[in-house]
């Protein structure tokens, strides 16, 4: 087997800081601390014959898994959530940096990763649904569950929306918006967009913000012995996600993305 590459050769490479530095191109927890992980996983996997799209799908199946995990009672369905989103963060961080090394980028990837993107939130809220109906304790299909696939259906919407900006542009043959392009024309939705993002309340319609949340209520819901906290926390990340699909649609309209 092929000596490691040095880290400072991968990181070059792997993880370009035009990426990094780009605010909608990163996970805040992929600057925080993820890449560092990460990096030394692939700094491994480079040497063997895995390739990036084997990665990916390691990532969807990760995504996956932990709404499905949320059916599990107690906190180990939640830590199993929460653990299992983590790796998702630490395989869609890996596979793009082992496709980087490799000179393996295909189209088929950046698919798959963005298929598992919206497949993991929607899975995990999904999977709040089902557990705030109290499956896996007896419970059955409800409005809780309703209101999870309701909000599942919410995540994904707003990714579609993000994502048709570059399909629209595609279409007019126009090279992808870059982060100038995302500030609104008008200063007054801009200073609303500012006050938004200060409370960083969206970043609650995230998998990974999200998976933690419900960890930590799941710890409240055991302690009181019901599932109130979990309830409680739907109806937030409902009334969020469905506060944030129309005012992003108008953040995307009023912007330059489309121009």
């Amino acid at each position: 087997m092929a000596a490691a590459p040095v880290l400072e050769e991968l990181r070059e490479v792997c993880q370009p800081q035009a990426k990094l530095a780009s605010r909608n191109g990163e996970h805040w927890a992929g600057r925080l601390y993820m890449r560092r992980i990460s990096l030394r996983v692939t700094r491994q996997l480079v040497r063997t014959p895995v390739t990036p799209d084997a990665l990916t799908w390691t990532m969807v199946v990760c995504g996956v898994a932990a709404g499905a995990a949320l059916l599990v009672p107690g906190l180990t369905g939640p830590v199993l959530a929460a653990v299992l989103f983590q790796l998702f963060l630490l395989f869609d961080c890996v596979d793009g940096e082992v496709a980087r090394w490799k000179g393996q980028n295909s189209a088929a990837g950046i698919y798959v990763d963005r298929l598992g993107a919206y497949l993991a939130d929607a899975a995990l809220l999904a999977g709040a649904g089902f557990r705030a109906a109290g499956w896996g304790e007896g419970g059955g299909f409800d409005g809780w569950v309703s209101l999870g696939l309701f909000t599942a259906m919410g995540v994904v919407l707003l990714k579609a929306s993000t994502d048709l900006v570059d399909v629209a542009r595609a279409r007019r043959g126009l090279t992808v918006a870059d982060d100038e392009s995302t500030r609104p024309r008008s200063e007054g939705v801009a200073t609303l967009r500012r006050i938004a993002a200060a409370f960083k309340i969206h970043r609650l319609t995230n998998g990974i913000e999200a998976s933690l949340v419900l960890l930590a209520v799941a710890v409240v819901d055991v302690a009181v012995g019901s599932l109130d906290a979990t309830r409680i926390a739907l109806v937030v990340l409902a009334a969020v996600t469905w506060v944030m699909v129309p005012a992003h649609l108008f953040s995307i309209l009023s912007s330059s993305r489309l121009r």
